[in-house]
């Protein structure tokens, strides 16, 4: 399976990267899960991930996908645990994010939301060099 143009795979160290451009929305949400879930199916084992949505327009989702996104999410993933951190600034995509954070919560999904970079890096353990936007996006 060919990655979508907005997601990475480093295979070390064995980090996921969401990068979403224009608007968040169900179809891109739609795909990178799609994106996620083959690599999860693929992997003997675990990866953090990573979704940067600070270069993201707008999002224009509503509370009934999210919410069973985020079951889905805690649903089909199962384990060994892994981390997940969501850099944001937009309150719409905040609020989200920390839905998706409560919902799976007990899961093998551990979600953190981050307003700095570095934090996100540090929490991951990676160098905040690896999250860094390429210069093209």
């Amino acid at each position: 399976m060919k990655l979508p143009p907005d997601v990475q795979f480093i295979k070390e160290p064995r980090l996921f990267i969401w990068r979403p451009h224009g608007v968040i929305n169900e179809s891109a949400v739609n795909k990178v899960i799609g994106a996620l879930g083959h690599l999860e199916s693929r992997a003997a084992e675990g990866f953090n991930r990573f979704s940067d949505t600070l270069l993201a327009d707008s999002t224009e989702l509503n509370f009934k996908f999210a919410f069973h996104v985020s079951l889905y999410r805690r649903l089909a993933y199962p384990g060994p645990p892994v981390k997940s951190a969501i850099l944001v600034a937009e309150p719409a995509m905040a609020h989200y994010s920390k839905m998706h954070a409560l919902l799976t919560q007990g899961s093998m999904l551990k979600v953190r939301i981050f307003k700095e970079r570095e934090a996100a890096a540090k929490w991951l353990g990676v160098p905040n060099e690896l999250l860094e936007a390429p210069p093209d996006s």
